[in-house]
This record gives C-alpha cells, sequence and structure tokens, in this order.
C-alpha cells in the first residue's frame, strides 16, 4: 500500500532501499552510481526510542568513473535522529538519510527527489524523477526466495529518470541517465543451503526491462525467479522455466590487502519464451565492494547475441567470500 510500505517497516528483521543508476558524462563516457540505506532490527521487540532502540542503520555508497569505482559505508544506531526514514503522511514527503546523506522527495510518494551524498572527495547530487508505474516484483510484491519457503515483499521503481552533478576537487561532471530503485523487506535469511545469490537490473535500449536473480544452492539446482517490465510499466514474473542463466566467464578481481577472489563476471541470460538472448559484461572487472559484507556490485554492459549494444545495467554477486 502505497505511499505507506515506502516507510520503514520496523517489526520486520532487515529492509533496504537501493538505488542504482547507470549514466553518462556530456563525451558519453560510462559511469555508475549505487546509493543503499539498510535497516536491521536486532531483536523482535517493540521499537524503543532514543538509545534504548533496536534499530541498527548501514548506508553504502558507490561510483564507478572512467578513472576507476571507489565506495563508502556507514553505521547509525537507530532512535537518536542519526539515520533513518521520515515518517510518511499523505500530505507529507518521503525522506531517508544517514548523516549527511539524504534523500528528499517532494511529496509522500518517492519522487521526484534529490538524493545527495559523497564517497570520499566526490560530492554526489542527483535529481531524480519517475518516468513510470512501480513494478511490483514476485506475485504482487510478495517474492519467494526457497522451496523451504524463505520470502519477501519486493517492489521496485525501474523507470528513473537521472540527472545531476558529480564534484571532485575542482571539477564538476555533468551526468544523465536512468535509475532504478529495489525496496524489500523480510523477517527471513536464506536457505541453510543457499550460499549466495547473483543479481542483475537491466535497461535495455527497446525500452523493456528485467530483473533476474538467482540464489545459489549448495547441490546446483538454484533458485532463479525475475520480472519482465515493459515499457508501460506491466510486469510479468518470470519462473525458473521461464530464465536460462549461465557464466561465460570467470575473472579475479582484487578485494585488497594482496588478496583476490575469483567471480562469475561475464554471463549469457536467455529469456526462451520470449526468444531473447544476451551476454552481459561488466564495465571493467574491478567494481568490487570492500564493506563489512564484501561483494561485487557494478556497471554492466548488456549485448544481443551478434555482439550489438542491446542496453545496460547492474549486476551485484555475493556470497563468493
Amino acid at each position: 500500500e502505497f505511499p505507506r510500505d515506502h516507510a520503514a517497516h520496523p517489526d520486520y528483521r532487515i529492509e533496504w532501499w537501493y538505488l542504482t543508476a547507470n549514466l553518462v558524462d556530456r563525451e558519453g563516457r560510462q559511469w555508475g552510481l549505487q546509493w543503499t540505506l539498510f535497516r536491521q532490527a536486532l531483536s523482535p521487540d517493540k521499537t524503543a526510542s532514543g538509545w534504548h532502540s533496536n534499530q541498527i542503520w548501514m548506508a553504502h555508497a558507490a561510483i564507478t568513473t572512467p578513472a576507476g569505482h571507489f565506495h563508502e559505508q556507514r553505521f547509525a544506531r537507530g532512535g537518536i535522529g542519526q539515520a533513518g526514514v521520515t515518517r510518511i503522511s499523505r500530505d507529507g514527503y518521503f525522506g531517508a538519510w544517514m548523516d549527511d546523506w539524504q534523500w528528499r522527495s517532494n511529496g509522500a510518494a518517492l519522487f521526484p527527489a534529490q538524493l545527495s551524498f559523497t564517497v570520499g572527495e566526490r560530492q554526489v547530487v542527483l535529481s531524480l524523477e519517475a518516468a513510470g508505474n512501480l513494478a511490483l516484483n514476485g506475485i504482487d510484491g510478495y517474492s519467494q526466495k526457497s522451496a523451504q519457503g524463505q520470502a519477501s515483499y519486493y517492489y521496485s521503481q525501474p523507470h528513473i529518470k537521472v540527472s545531476g552533478v558529480v564534484t571532485d576537487g575542482d571539477k564538476k561532471i555533468e551526468l544523465t541517465g536512468q535509475g532504478w530503485l529495489d525496496r524489500e523487506w523480510s523477517s527471513q535469511a536464506l536457505a541453510e543451503n543457499q550460499q549466495g545469490w547473483d543479481w542483475f537490473s537491466l535497461h535495455l535500449n527497446d525500452g523493456h526491462k528485467l530483473m533476474v536473480y538467482q540464489l545459489r544452492h549448495d547441490d546446483g539446482e538454484h533458485w532463479i525467479s525475475g520480472n519482465w517490465i515493459s515499457p508501460r510499466s506491466g510486469t510479468q514474473l518470470l519462473g525458473r522455466s521461464a530464465i536460462n542463466l549461465s557464466s561465460t566467464r570467470i575473472g579475479t578481481v582484487a578485494t585488497g590487502d594482496n588478496e583476490s577472489v575469483e567471480l562469475p563476471l561475464e554471463w549469457r541470460l536467455s529469456l526462451p519464451d520470449h526468444q531473447r538472448s544476451w551476454q552481459i559484461r561488466p564495465l571493467y572487472d574491478q567494481q568490487w565492494m570492500g564493506t563489512s559484507i564484501p561483494y561485487w556490485e557494478g556497471v554492466v554492459l548488456v549485448e544481443d547475441e551478434q555482439g550489438n549494444p542491446a542496453g545496460v545495467g547492474y549486476m551485484e554477486l555475493t556470497g563468493y567470500q
């Protein structure tokens, strides 16, 4: 129910507000931005105020530039005003923040909004505008994650027009492009036989959007799901039989301190019922998030089977280290 479910759900164990953006500068070079606010309840107790709060907040920010990939991580305690999501009323506004990292909408909806954050010395200011309807993932927003019954509530806004400026020292780089917001909340962790996930959000050149993820199982029988989203925001649930997903290249990614990890960095993804197939590869391999829970997240390029450009997107790989 909106706008209610844009806000926090403190009775659930974990949730996030997760924005990625594929952008270009005036020279046509590819950029990427990620900003995520996570909330976690430390116990199932009723949320208390002040320092007695059982809520913990974490935020990630990352920027993929022509010169490299940079990221930052922050933590905050709930209940003391350091981080949170503004309670929404019909005539109010949406706000999410941690310290000086701020998302502020013009009304009770998520968009239009302005997002500002920093990554190191780089200052990012973005204007965000919805260009289509929200997409309810899974079945009406109920997204099953395993045969054992793990699930989450999950919706996306895959139609976001993005414009903004990155200030790096005395340089101001103007960027434009498209964004994708994921909203998810649950009280269930992965199943015992699940190691991590591979997730893709793709903006295709023909106007379609595609979200696909697989939760990797120890026995190789992975849980695969997704949503095929039309330019007019109609969405179709894709089950395991409707998705073919396979890795085509393993690459070595530096993780810091002379350490590295091998990751499946290039993929082939096809939807047989739609007679569509794509190759997915990273803008460059080194887009590692060396956060407290490390993972790979970054810009990917999409090509058709003939090698022609077919879109852009983001890929996330977790549980490999």
